[in-house]
């Protein structure tokens, strides 16, 4: 796809943006060929501008290995090995890596992401689909995840992390800022968040969960260990601890608020290692294993 001059200037760009393109390529340039060109420039604002502006194409963009300074593609990345770049990564559509990803700067994809290895991310990592990584994702910015969000090992979020699908987890999630989901979160380990903690669905994991505000799920919540919160904790249907369950001082824990009072014995259980002081609704089980 050729990009003429009017073709740029309908889209408002910037006065500095519109006279390296007049200077550097006159009347008009290749698409991804003004990509390339404006990131070996270090006009990398430019070239996601650009992006954003003209979209995704169906070009596919096959190495053995990537090392760069910043990478901006307008279709899809794939790559055999992995990938390090000191800057932005960004596709028009889906980033698959056949080894580990890392990024000194923010990582976006239109669509999936797909890593075989580790992922760490400096900046703000961003997928308009489903984010896969088969190892540990490690992310220093916020995370957004368009679709399902799978990890094989843990998951660390230095700020917020947002999914639009559901989350699972081979082991410990951990989050700086808030977790919010809308579907449901699953882990093998651990589960603790530095603000609130909402899920669409229900809440699983092998350990504890301690949200440092409020905890929300549309559904139940199951835990081998203790859960507790700095906030209400709040859960649509059971709350089923293995150790403590605690709401914040002054909050206090509710089960079965998505069903009818009388299922509570069977739909909203209520069961830790002693009856919380500040339950306010579903039906007490005892103590029995989570």
């Amino acid at each position: 796809m050729d990009l003429t001059k009017s073709l740029i200037r309908a889209k408002s760009p910037c006065a500095a943006g519109f006279r390296w393109f007049v200077r550097h390529h006159e009347d008009r340039g290749d698409y991804q060929q003004l990509l390339d060109a404006l990131v070996a420039a270090g006009r990398i604002d430019d070239a996601c501008w650009l992006l954003s502006q003209f979209g995704p194409t169906n070009a596919v963009l096959q190495v053995d290995a990537i090392e760069a300074a910043a990478v901006v593609f307008a279709g899809t990345v794939e790559v055999r090995g992995g990938i390090e770049v000191d800057g932005v990564l960004r596709a028009g559509r889906s980033i698959r890596c056949g080894a580990g990803l890392r990024a000194g700067g923010p990582v976006s994809a239109g669509e999936d992401i797909r890593v075989e290895g580790g992922l760490h991310c400096e900046g703000a990592l961003e997928t308009g689909g489903d984010l896969q990584v088969a190892w540990g994702l490690d992310g220093r910015a916020p995370v957004r995840c368009g679709g399902e969000l799978r990890v094989g090992w843990d998951i660390a979020c230095s700020e917020t992390l947002e999914v639009a699908g559901g989350i699972v987890a081979g082991q410990d999630l951990r989050v700086a800022g808030e977790l919010a989901c809308r579907k449901g979160v699953r882990a093998g380990g651990c589960i603790e968040a530095g603000a609130s903690v909402r899920a669409g669905q229900g809440i699983q994991c092998g350990g504890s969960i301690h949200a440092r505000w409020h905890l929300d799920a549309g559904w139940g919540i199951r835990a081998g260990d203790s859960i507790t919160a700095g906030g209400a904790i709040r859960a649509g249907e059971s709350l089923l601890a293995g150790g403590e369950l605690r709401a914040g001082e002054g909050y206090g824990v509710f089960a079965g608020l998505s069903v009818p009072r009388d299922t509570w014995d069977t739909s909203a259980r209520v069961s830790a290692s002693a009856r919380p002081e500040a339950l306010m609704s579903g039906c007490w089980a005892g103590f029995t294993a989570a």
